[in-house]
């Protein structure tokens, strides 16, 4: 998205090119997540994302969770060379094969760190940066923190890929880590307030 519009009132800037984005900005953007299948399969739409724009997986998503089984993990973690010729071969979905076997690769990697630190969404959410005054621009967001290089770092160690610190922000904000909604969006305030929820359950 950009990071040089200015406010719109009402709305974030950078949804209202289409229904699609402002649907997905009203209803689930920065909606805090916290289950492991969730975080799991926003980390697998980032990495697709890349070098395209967010509205041409946002169009794809259904077809993506059939494609991945919901992106449960575990399930994706027993996908072997047979399933990653099917993919390449699954015009619903990006066909790319290094970001189809990082898909893998990383269900594999979420499946070990689930069983030493009890789960992804709860690792994840443990980088979060200390809150933020409400921007008032786009051009007020950054589009890595220490806390999402720190993390690409940590899970680079434990066998992940396609986890810059660039895409990690962009995670953040997906799901809640981080609320960037503008001080004038309508969507802020909930936002915070289920924010706020999850920070206090732990």
């Amino acid at each position: 998205m950009s990071t040089t519009s200015l406010s719109v009132p009402g709305r974030c800037p950078w949804c209202e090119s289409a229904p699609d984005y402002r649907r997905y900005h009203d209803e689930e953007w920065g909606r805090p997540r916290s289950k492991d299948s969730e975080l799991f399969e926003r980390l697998s739409l980032e990495a697709f994302q890349s070098g395209l724009s967010w509205l041409t997986i946002l169009r794809k998503r259904e077809n993506f969770r059939a494609a991945f089984v919901g992106f449960d993990p575990e399930a994706v973690a027993r996908f072997g060379p047979a399933d990653v010729e099917r993919l390449l071969g699954d015009a619903g979905i990006v066909r790319h094969r290094a970001k189809i076997e990082a898909t893998l690769q990383n269900a594999r990697a979420t499946v070990k760190l689930v069983a030493e630190e009890g789960s992804l969404a709860r690792f994840i959410w443990s980088f979060a940066p200390a809150p933020r005054p409400a921007p008032v621009t786009m051009k007020e967001l950054p589009n890595k923190t220490a806390e999402t290089v720190a993390l690409s770092k940590e899970l680079k160690r434990r066998g992940f890929c396609f986890v810059g610190p660039t895409t990690l922000y962009a995670l953040f904000q997906a799901v809640g880590v981080v609320n960037d909604h503008l001080a004038s969006c309508h969507v802020r305030e909930a936002v915070a307030a289920e924010q706020a929820r999850v920070r206090a359950n732990g």
